[in-house]
């Protein structure tokens, strides 16, 4: 039966060691309770690091054994593993990267070496553990190098993977040494998940740019496969915060609290040590706030938590050192006896008295300057049982495309986060109740369990895509079924697009000329008097005919506007006007222009602008607006605007090659079929033919035809193998005549 195998860098467990003996204490996390009651149901599994370094093979086997029965199993990792893969490679490269600050990401070839070796290590434990209908959900910047590597053991798994941090632009992106590595590790996922529409537009960017490949709609063609990149916001466990805070156990805390703090108005801010995290900033908008508006002393208290987090690394410790002395010198100018303004505690608390903090506070004060979502926020909404409050949000945190309602801010804006203070603390209660009920509505919905639902969903619609529009590689079996029946076929039509089936791409389309090796391939083939071979392209008829008309096969031409049979010349199958060339031609024309190195190609039909050579991106960009532009013109007239390889062509909408093919499969008898093509321009071809014919797709993106090829190379040497074949069969023929 197949299972679910859940994979992050730690369980959701925590393994300690007192006094010789394991214990294991269970995660408070978002992604641990979101993901809670999937894991355990079924044979489903979660693996991950223990958070331990266990090196007894003794204590080893002990945690594994005591794992596995609560559904999880462990990745072991070495005192050196953690310090150059996580502490190293994944926090001090990645980590201040993908939140942009890059002059703190340190780069390190030996943490990059280690960063591979765990992520190959996971991989290795999680093919111990899966089968190959399993499906993968592996999660976060630690292992963005496993979705590829599984890919390549598990060529048939469902693999789907998130990232839990922001994903930053390309221009910040590319500043990684192992950018593209990392970027097509990734791309061996199905699914790649991000919190937000920005995050997901930066990655499609760089895939663009530094890996070349494009993409529609989100969906992604890397030419052998297609997946699809989507966001998906995550939440919190809604009931769960709403019931803690509504319990007598967090209203009692309550009072005591109150009790402490003299103050009547007080303002909540709760992070993890982090630089991200805009902590510095945060005070500076506080003492500000103290300066400008002295009517609030003695009446506001700024309760700051922050939990401990790496702080024997020197960032880490000189940024607890700035905080240090800023909260000391912010109570030093304004604390009496009866009042300090800030109440800063260093430490990590539970959840009963984080709930306690949230009921109390009428401000939630949240300003990352870059984070992934962000659940501090989602946290006090849901606690907020009266409805009162006001979120202070910083518009850098995933969490504000949802809560809209709250009053959103540019951290590094200390003047606008002064005066969104000020708008909280005089904000009516009517309003605060209208804006609060907004945004528990909305995180009530769309909560953990509807983020692990929609991403699963949305998984599973992947993988029924692919498949309904996979093709079959074309192997040994299937390419003995063909030759026979090739062998037995009395009458043959072959079908071969010219270029990116016959002969690969190239920057320059008149440099695509057919090598000797072709040329003889072809006139051996057309040579057969069985055999009726036509080659098909979208070139123009001149071209053609310079290159392929001494042969001894047919030609189609300029999409199946020009057909030409070996005995005859060229014509044309239908009756058609280019007069609408002149106008199509002054917008081609500017988009020239505008985008150097790109060119425009005139046909008697149609006409192509081409950005083979343009700048990776630029040219991509381009062409989308063209795409749209021309789509636009087209609506109330007869043309059809083709968005193909680093090429747009606009031509007669009655012309394709499916139709010129036709022409062929209705005047010739035929027992044996083959089509070869390479594009998305070819699947008209792959429709006309007939049920039994053999199609075959160069490269395995999403197609109608049966079979496909990865390459040019296996398609000429298929090819081949038919002429050498019927060759053999004719000298035997011979004999046996003689």
């Amino acid at each position: 039966m197949a299972k679910l195998i859940i994979v992050s860098n730690r369980l959701p467990v925590k393994l300690q060691e007192k006094e010789g003996e394991l214990q294991f204490k269970t995660s408070e996390g978002g992604l641990a309770t979101g993901l809670g009651s999937i894991y355990k149901q079924d044979d489903n599994l979660w693996i991950g690091w223990p958070g331990q370094v266990v090196e007894e093979e003794d204590k080893q086997q002990q945690v594994i054994t005591e794992l596995r029965k609560e559904s999880m199993s462990p990745v072991f990792l070495s005192e050196a593993e953690i310090k150059e893969y996580y502490e190293g490679f994944s926090n001090e490269t990645l980590w201040p990267t993908f939140h942009y600050f890059t002059q703190y990401a340190v780069y390190d070839q030996q943490n990059w070496e280690t960063y591979e070796k765990v992520n190959q290590k996971f991989c290795d434990e999680i093919l111990k553990l899966a089968n190959p209908d399993d499906t993968i959900w592996v999660h976060d910047y630690q292992l963005l190098l496993l979705p590829s590597m599984l890919r390549e053991k598990l060529p048939d798994s469902t693999i789907g993977f998130f990232q839990h941090i922001p994903f930053p632009s390309y221009e910040v992106f590319r500043l990684l040494p192992w950018r593209k590595e990392l970027l097509e590790g990734m791309l061996g996922s199905d699914l790649v998940g991000f919190h937000t529409y920005d995050d997901m537009r930066h990655f499609l960017s760089s895939v663009n740019r530094l890996v070349g490949y494009g993409s529609m709609h989100g969906w992604i063609n890397t030419g052998t496969r297609s997946l699809l990149v989507d966001s998906f916001p995550m939440g919190i466990d809604y009931e769960k915060y709403a019931q803690t805070a509504a319990s007598e156990e967090v209203e009692k805390r309550e009072r005591i609290y109150r009790s402490n703090l003299k103050a009547n108005k007080l303002i909540i801010s709760i992070d993890r040590l982090d630089y991200s995290k805009g902590i510095p900033k945060r005070l500076e908008a506080f003492e500000k706030f103290l300066e400008k508006y002295p009517e609030f002393h003695d009446k506001v208290t700024l309760v700051m938590l922050v939990v401990p987090s790496r702080d024997e690394v020197e960032k880490y410790k000189e940024l607890k050192e700035e905080v240090d002395e800023m909260v000391g010198r912010i109570n030093g100018k304004y604390s009496h006896i009866d009042w300090n303004p800030i109440q800063y505690f260093y430490r990590s608390y539970p959840l009963e008295t984080l709930s306690a903090f949230y009921r109390m506070a009428d401000i939630a004060l949240v300003t990352p300057m870059r984070d992934g979502m962000n659940l501090v926020c989602k946290e006090y909404v849901a606690s907020k049982h009266d409805q009162t409050g006001v979120l202070i949000l910083s518009e850098m945190a995933g969490a504000s495309k949802e809560l809209s309602d709250a009053l959103l801010i540019n951290p590094n804006d200390i003047n606008q986060m002064v005066e969104a203070l000020h708008q909280a603390l005089v904000m009516p209660v009517e309003e605060q109740k209208i804006h609060m009920k907004s945004m528990q509505e909305s995180i009530k919905r769309y909560n953990i369990h509807h983020w692990v639902s929609m991403f699963m969903d949305r998984l599973s619609y992947v993988k029924i895509k692919q498949l309904s529009m996979a093709t079959s590689y074309l192997d040994n079996a299937t390419f003995q079924e063909l030759m026979h029946s090739y062998a037995s076929a009395s009458s043959r039509l072959f079908f071969l697009e010219y270029d990116g089936a016959l002969i690969d791409y190239t920057n320059r389309p008149l440099m695509a000329n057919p090598s000797d090796e072709l040329i003889e391939l072809l006139d051996r083939l057309g040579s057969d008097p069985k055999n009726k071979v036509v080659v098909v392209s979208s070139r123009d008829k001149d071209n053609m005919e310079d290159w392929l008309g001494h042969l001894n096969i047919d030609i189609i031409a300029e999409h199946g506007v020009w057909i030409k049979q070996k005995s005859a010349g060229w014509q044309t199958v239908l009756s058609l006007m280019d007069d609408w060339k002149s106008d199509i031609r002054l917008i081609l024309e500017l988009y020239v222009d505008r985008t150097p190195g790109s060119f425009i190609e005139e046909k008697d039909y149609s006409l192509v602008w081409h950005y083979r050579k343009v700048e990776t991106g630029l040219g991509e960009l381009r062409a989308r607006e063209l795409v749209s532009h021309l789509n636009f013109l087209a609506t109330n007239s007869n043309l059809q605007v083709l968005d193909g390889q680093m090429a747009v062509e606009v031509k007669a909408q009655e012309i394709n090659k499916g139709k010129a093919a036709s022409y062929w499969l209705g005047k010739y008898p035929h027992k044996f079929v083959l089509a070869i093509g390479d594009d998305w321009g070819d699947e008209d071809i792959f429709k006309a033919m007939p049920r039994e014919a053999y199609t075959v797709k160069i490269g395995n993106g999403s197609s109608i035809a049966k079979y496909h090829l990865d390459t040019c190379q296996e398609a000429r040497w298929m090819l081949s193998k038919l002429v050498r074949q019927a060759s053999s069969e004719q000298a035997t023929d011979a004999m046996m005549t003689g």
